[in-house]
């Protein structure tokens, strides 16, 4: 299990030393900074400096934020003038959209992070204190604390490889989980010797991969790989490593916490450029569990696509390496979609040349995300963190290649909510603010263990898994449980309840149950799974349909 509060592994390739008093959990879900190799005489020389720039990169995305994380520049009040409800947010990320949903609900920000009586905390970078002091049923958390099981490039490799070895054991001609081949890159893993061996006696022939770093996002510390003589120099330097870990007899062998996979090298092509998907899974809750699905929008490149270039803005799509090329600032907003463009796009382009059923964006591509999404989420719920007031929204990306095979790239905790485009100042708002809405309804009605059905909120979303359901052997389940739960923090308090001034309690060890399940036990997790997929999701379809 990968531990919520564990710190985040040496994504370098020499050890670092560790900085102590770290309270930092690992860096809000991932960030990255990226390199690529020249295929030339000089890939030697390429790829030492990409891979030293990659760490120096990726070493400043480990800093410590907490308790006291740096907020915007701003006049900070010492204390907010009411009786609350507060709420807290830190970073940048959608903290306008944020601030402003929660004040129009006439709620009060707080600028301390030690207070702990908060409705809801906002926060880019986990931090240990704040799970420690959370209070269950009584305040709302955004990033369920070891979501890294879903949204770090390990973590996820990781749940589903566990899930195909016991569907591979058990799998019968109805089953309705896919088979990793059919949505996920091949990939391996750099840290496990035996896998970085197989990946090399792989690669004796031009081909290209991508290797990443598994704890970042935004593209940073991506480089590819683009022939033999490019890994031969990747297999020197990781060889260099070892041997420099085993001379030294450090007692913490750093792990090279990458993978390298597949480069999809014949995608699918939106008026010559390489585009990707973003869609966002919401986990409203955690208890129980309640999850939906929301379109989000199209990402292409500024230039088009050729699959031999070394400029990375040729190969991602995201809107941090776009703006690294010298077009973006003339092509910004064309560089994202709205879905109803793509699917016209697709209509026109591509519906009688291929054989697709009309609108097949809402229809065949949207089922098959949905899909890959849930099955993501079914391999590692087990291992995610449960309880009343966590939340979590995870930004998921696909790609489509050439045949119209939907590819999962990666999830994302913690996805950019910025609105510095046309087509963003449309989408992310309602994003955010029907997430909160959906995240508070829920909520309440746990408290009052009321029917979870119908959804008042529910507008772009669509609900995509209920706990309840299966838990009650039927479709809708009556009630969703309840407690001694009160959502105190939620209504405005009647006296002084400021905690700013209490010391941080001392946080014991993660107590995290470690998941030592046997055999038995995961086997009935994925046979649970298969029936979950039927009985407990109103928009599922089987891979039959698809």
């Amino acid at each position: 299990m990968v531990s919520p509060f564990a710190g985040q592994a040496e994504m370098a390739f020499m050890p670092t030393k560790r900085k102590k008093n770290t309270k930092s959990m690992m860096q809000g879900s991932n960030q990255q900074q990226d390199g690529s190799l020249a295929a030339d005489r000089d890939t030697s020389t390429n790829l030492e400096v990409k891979l030293a720039k990659a760490k120096s990169n990726e070493k400043r995305t480990q800093g410590n934020a907490c308790p006291q994380e740096k907020q915007p520049d701003e006049e900070i009040p010492k204390v907010p003038m009411g009786p609350g409800p507060y709420f807290y947010i830190s970073g940048s990320n959608g903290a306008g959209l944020v601030s402003i949903y929660c004040q129009s609900r006439g709620w009060q920000r707080i600028y301390d992070n030690r207070r702990q009586d908060y409705a809801l905390k906002w926060c880019e970078i986990k931090c240990q204190e704040t799970y420690y002091h959370f209070k269950e049923g009584e305040q709302l958390l955004y990033q369920i604390p070891n979501n890294g099981v879903l949204t770090t490039k390990l973590g996820l490799l990781c749940c589903l490889r566990e899930q195909e070895r016991v569907m591979k054991k058990i799998r019968s001609s109805n089953s309705k989980l896919l088979k990793m081949e059919e949505f996920f890159p091949e990939s391996f893993r750099l840290d496990l010797k035996d896998e970085r061996n197989a990946f090399f006696e792989l690669c004796k022939e031009e081909q290209i991969w991508i290797c990443k770093p598994s704890y970042s996002n935004q593209g940073r510390g991506i480089f590819l790989l683009k022939n033999p003589d490019a890994v031969n120099t990747l297999q020197a330097q990781l060889h260099s490593t070892e041997e420099y870990l085993l001379n030294k007899k450090v007692s913490h062998k750093a792990p090279q916490a990458r993978i390298v996979q597949r480069y999809i090298h014949q995608p699918l092509l939106l008026e010559g450029k390489k585009f990707d998907v973003r869609s966002y899974l919401l986990i409203a809750c955690t208890a129980p569990y309640v999850l939906f699905f929301a379109q989000g929008y199209v990402r292409l490149t500024c230039v088009n696509y050729d699959a031999a270039s070394d400029d990375l803005t040729v190969h991602l799509t995201n809107q941090y390496i776009q703006k690294k090329n010298s077009l973006y600032s003339q092509l910004k907003d064309e560089t994202v979609w709205r879905m109803e463009h793509f699917n016209s796009y697709v209509n026109e382009k591509f519906r009688i040349t291929n054989g697709l059923p009309k609108d097949w964006v809402f229809t065949v591509f949207t089922k098959r995300m949905q899909q890959i999404m849930l099955q993501c989420f079914l391999a590692a719920k087990h291992k995610l963190d449960c309880k009343l007031g966590y939340f979590d929204l995870i930004g998921c990306d696909f790609l489509i290649d050439e045949n119209f095979k939907v590819w999962l790239l990666e999830m994302n905790a913690n996805p950019a909510l910025h609105t510095n485009c046309k087509v963003l100042k449309d989408i992310i708002p309602t994003i955010v603010n029907e997430s909160l809405d959906l995240v508070l309804e829920v909520f309440n009605k746990c408290l009052k263990g009321k029917s979870l059905l119908p959804l008042e909120t529910l507008s772009h979303f669509v609900l995509l898994y209920h706990k309840d359901a299966a838990d009650l052997g039927q479709k809708h389940p009556s009630k969703l449980r309840t407690g001694p739960c009160t959502g105190r923090y939620l209504r405005p308090q009647s006296g002084n309840t400021s905690l700013c001034g209490q010391s941080p309690a001392k946080v014991p060890e993660n107590s995290s149950k470690k998941l030592g399940h046997s055999r038995k036990n995961k086997t009935k997790r994925c046979l649970a799974a298969q029936e979950e997929l039927s009985t407990n999701c109103p928009n599922y379809t089987t891979c039959a349909a698809l």
